[in-house]
């Protein structure tokens, strides 16, 4: 609408989208989907990868916070002998918005999901 005023009341805590929520998500969607016994191959992890980003998507679409955009992304790959560091940089309102980064995983594969969940005044 022209002349609208956006809505610049934050959400109670209640309907606020936490780390601790989006930790408690991303670890089920992981365990459920992967477990200890998933063996890593290039055509699954492609598979699996999809799979795993879109429950936890749908996960936190269901916690029904209204306003909240959720973005996830999910890196799966084989464990075989070398390192990886990941980081990540954002510019929000640190008393709205929240992510969690979980990393699942066994001998052979490891599955880092991070979740972001934004508020949109």
């Amino acid at each position: 609408m022209p002349g609208a005023q956006p809505n610049l009341e934050p959400p109670p805590f209640s309907m606020k989208a936490t780390q601790k929520r989006l930790e408690a998500i991303i670890k089920e969607v992981q365990e459920v989907n992967l477990g200890n016994d998933w063996k890593y191959t290039a055509d699954d992890a492609n598979v699996m990868t999809k799979k795993v980003s879109d429950e936890v998507k749908d996960r936190l679409r269901d916690l029904g916070l209204p306003r909240y955009k959720f973005l996830v992304q999910v890196v799966l790959g084989q464990k075989v002998g070398e390192g990886m560091h990941m980081g990540c940089r954002t510019l929000w309102d640190q008393d709205t918005d929240a992510y969690a980064t979980v990393t699942h995983g066994n001998d052979d594969y490891f599955c880092t999901a991070t979740a972001y969940g934004v508020y949109q005044y």
